[in-house]
């Protein structure tokens, strides 16, 4: 039994190195990630039970991921096995005015195939407390988003927290398929973390003028009345360079809305940033935290991860907090 359930496909990630272009890259550095699989480490690594429900075939791969993230401290008693391939996506890091590239080689995973009934959901959701999903499961083929509503509603069922993170993938869909798979769905979801313009375009938040906070405000405050969200949770960028970013986080909780500090980040990888940020924020909300806490934490997660290589962030509770708390690490330590 774990606490948190995350529920989505983990792929193989290949990624150039040096900022090579793919057509160009000598070799390519292996590792596993994907938006649910990256919260559930973020979450055991923190110290929080967490387990991830997923489907990866039976083959040498498969079972090289499952190592990995059991080797992460990630509850994989509910991956199944079967179906043909794992997916893949490939990683071309950006940098200065080029942007970071990600190419898919995913259709016909093993998780995109598989289809409502495969789970046991009241065993997979038996002693939890949470579960978590995204927008990119629904996408990945034409039964997703009815194996997405089977686990939300079992979740419902045991009584669970539900949060969900819009994470649009305009690779996978459009912003109309994907308002018309997550509209739906939202009558589900207690925590919503998204941007302010997928409030707009796939779940159909008015559009506000006004700074980027001032957007977000609005957004949050729209989603919160409109789909009866308890939470919503943003994260902004500014910069204009593939190696650099400005990183500032909001939470609306209630009729608080609180917001951290900004980041200044020189980025190692920028995959991953936002599920670290996800992670964080539902280990602070777990644990009890503050809303302000709360968001100081997730956002300190979320910057911290910009300086790790790989999908999966690694940072100690002490260290994010003292992130959060202004203490950077400019100074050696010895």
């Amino acid at each position: 039994m774990s606490d948190v359930v995350c529920m989505g496909e983990v792929m193989l990630r290949l990624s150039t190195p040096l900022h090579t272009r793919l057509p160009d890259a000598p070799f390519l550095d292996l590792c596993f990630g994907g938006a649910e699989a990256n919260v559930a480490v973020q979450l055991a690594n923190l110290g929080s039970s967490a387990a991830f429900a997923s489907r990866l075939p039976e083959n040498e791969l498969g079972d090289r991921c499952v190592e990995a993230l059991r080797g992460r401290g990630v509850n994989v008693a509910s991956i199944l096995r079967g179906g043909s391939r794992m997916g893949v996506y490939f990683v071309s890091p950006g940098y200065g005015l080029r942007a970071t590239s990600v190419l898919y080689d995913r259709a016909g995973s093993s998780m995109a195939e598989a289809t409502p009934g495969m789970f046991a959901w009241d065993s997979v959701f038996a002693g939890a407390k949470w579960f978590h999903w995204s927008g990119i499961t629904p996408a990945l083929s034409p039964h997703s988003a009815a194996l997405c509503r089977e686990a939300l509603v079992a979740a419902k069922r045991a009584g669970l927290t539900v949060s969900f993170d819009l994470n649009y993938r305009s690779k996978l869909w459009t912003t109309s398929e994907a308002a018309e798979a997550l509209q739906p769905l939202m009558e589900f979801v207690d925590v919503c973390v998204c941007g302010a313009d997928e409030a707009t375009s796939i779940l159909g938040a008015p559009s506000a003028a006004g700074s980027d906070l001032e957007r977000m405000e609005s957004s949050a405050r729209w989603l919160a009345k409109y789909y009866s969200f308890s939470r919503v949770a943003m994260t902004r960028r500014s910069g204009e360079n593939a190696h650099e970013t400005g990183w500032q986080a909001m939470l609306l909780s209630a009729s608080d809305l609180v917001i951290s500090r900004e980041y200044a980040l020189a980025i190692v990888d920028r995959i991953g940033t936002g599920d670290s940020f996800t992670g964080g924020l539902i280990f602070s909300l777990l644990r009890g935290d503050s809303a302000q806490a709360a968001i100081d934490f997730a956002a300190a997660a979320g910057a911290w991860k910009h300086t790790i290589p790989g999908d999966w962030n690694r940072a100690t509770v002490a260290e994010i907090e003292a992130l959060a708390a202004g203490r950077a690490g400019a100074a050696v330590r010895r």
